[in-house]
């Protein structure tokens, strides 16, 4: 579902920004005279992240002072070659901290994207997972096209920064032209950069490295905590392997049954109903809302200042200027987070007298841009993957149809939804499906977590995930909080039934409300 927004579990790593290459690729060496369930892994301190995973540091030590261990594992370039060229797949580990008896076995994370890097995801949140790991080894990955794992590329950072800071929502024909010709070129340096492995992204491809990710890790079942597009990921993975669940968690949910242009569109309705939230909450509090006196007021001042950046962008982060897409990328990603709310509010206030470094600086951390101007592949992986499992392509004449209900939907993120509908226009791959299949008959009971003020992946996606998963397979429980994810939010309910059911197995009963 490739659209303007990623359905991203990482937003939080921003908040420590305000406050203060490829080397893995498609091999040669075939897997002829291998199995691969067979291999065994090097596990080793991990590297410091490459570019395409973000740069930065190596991983801290664990709460407990044990350290991170990563390792390459083999997968077919192709799975319907399954005996030919062979790409290596990162994965990062954290050993179970419990006694070896009450060891179940590893939880394998994703979380989310597509295109973000579960090797680099995993170790900011380790402290809230230490309740897991008494009694599995915490494990992610980086899934195929993404981070160290055989990655795409397309564009580099200068193209990049010019990319982001185009029009993405045109008034006329010219800009309308304009941002056609930025996304051919952007498509067309994924075809030439990475070629070889656009046809071998698809979520079914993860789905099928992820079974031979738990034979390699010595699993009769598969163990699975999945957040964001991690969900429907795992749904893929019920669907061809049912018999394979073990305890798996599907938290912020994306909708199994909508096509591009419907899932755009609920994105919509989602940020929407969360900027209607954020707005209430300013003016709510008992000291005055520094963006507006009613809650329209502070959308109305929102509006009026993506207008006027649109005609004069002010100073952004130098030597960029804040325009009006890189406010509203910056906005959205402050949306997925109720954490984040306090620096939307100090952004906007900085930006109303003249300065965009906040908003910039989270417009950047939404596409992937450190502060030393490096991207990482998030964006390619993204583009790419969600091409390749989308079969529906859009182009200029059908958003403009469509805009009228887009914007019914959201004034403010209408546009820039339907717009974002053209990416896959013009793609070297053809698109798999609709949509993607999850029906798991016979499979394990698998916990859906919805968020009710959930923007990236509304709540209505738990119950359509569940329906879909087949009766007597899903679970729902509803958490009526903000932000994407429950999990995340440390709400207690939440966190005590996700864990009763990982560590013991307890199955919630189904339509539990944690608020």
């Amino acid at each position: 579902m490739p659209t303007l927004l990623r359905l991203r579990a990482a937003a939080l790593t921003v908040t420590a920004v305000l406050l203060s290459a490829v080397l893995a690729g498609c091999g040669d060496d075939g897997a002829e005279d291998q199995d691969l369930t067979q291999q065994e892994l090097s596990w080793k301190d991990c590297p410091t992240p490459s570019d395409a995973q973000g740069g930065g540091a190596a991983p801290s030590p664990l709460p407990d002072g044990g350290e991170w261990q990563c390792a390459t594992m083999k997968a077919p370039l192709d799975w319907d070659d399954p005996k030919g060229d062979t790409i290596g797949l990162e994965l990062i580990r954290a050993r179970s901290s419990g006694d070896e008896g009450a060891r179940i076995g590893s939880l394998i994370f994703n979380f989310g994207g597509p295109g973000g890097s579960g090797v680099t995801s995993l170790p900011p949140s380790a402290e809230a997972y230490e309740t897991l790991r008494t009694r599995y080894d915490l494990v992610s990955f980086d899934p195929r096209g993404v981070g160290r794992s055989a990655p795409v590329i397309c564009q580099n950072d200068q193209q990049l920064d010019a990319y982001f800071q185009q029009d993405a929502t045109p008034d006329d024909a010219a800009e309308r032209t304009e941002l056609l010709d930025s996304t051919k070129e952007f498509n067309d340096a994924c075809e030439q950069n990475s070629k070889k492995m656009l046809p071998h992204v698809r979520t079914t491809d993860t789905a099928r490295d992820l079974d031979l990710m738990r034979q390699v890790l010595g699993d009769d079942k598969l163990h699975y905590f999945g957040i964001s597009y991690g969900t429907e990921l795992g749904g893929v993975y019920a669907h061809l392997f049912p018999k394979k669940v073990g305890r798996a968690v599907f938290d912020a949910v994306v909708d199994p049954t909508k096509n591009g242009d419907q899932g755009s569109l609920a994105q919509a309705k989602g940020f929407q109903l969360a900027l209607d939230n954020f707005a209430e909450d300013c003016v709510s509090k008992t000291e005055e809302c520094p963006i507006g006196d009613s809650a329209q007021d502070v959308k109305d001042r929102i509006a009026t200042l993506l207008k006027d950046l649109e005609r004069r962008p002010v100073p952004g982060v130098f030597p960029r200027e804040l325009t009006q897409t890189a406010a509203t990328d910056g906005i959205v990603q402050a949306l997925y987070s109720q954490e984040l709310w306090e620096y939307l509010t100090q952004g906007l206030q900085q930006a109303y007298d003249g300065d965009g470094t906040i908003l910039m600086l989270l417009s950047d951390s939404k596409n992937g841009r450190s502060e030393n101007g490096e991207y990482d592949n998030s964006t390619a992986a993204h583009r790419a993957i969600g091409c390749a499992d989308a079969k529906p392509r859009y182009d200029a004449a059908y958003v403009e149809r469509k805009l009228p209900e887009f914007r019914a939907a959201s004034a403010l993120f209408g546009d820039a939804m339907a717009w974002g509908m053209i990416g896959c226009t013009d793609w070297a791959v053809a698109g798999a499906a609709d949509h993607p299949e999850v029906s798991a008959p016979g499979s394990a009971p698998i916990l859906v977590v919805g968020n009710t003020g959930d923007p990236a992946t509304p709540y209505e996606g738990a119950r359509k995930m569940v329906d879909a998963l087949g009766k007597g397979v899903g679970v729902e429980l509803t958490y009526r909080g903000q932000g994407h994810g429950a999990y995340s939010s440390k709400n207690k309910c939440v966190q005590d039934a996700v864990n009763g059911y990982l560590l013991d197995g307890k199955v919630p009963r189904a339509g539990t409300i944690c608020t």
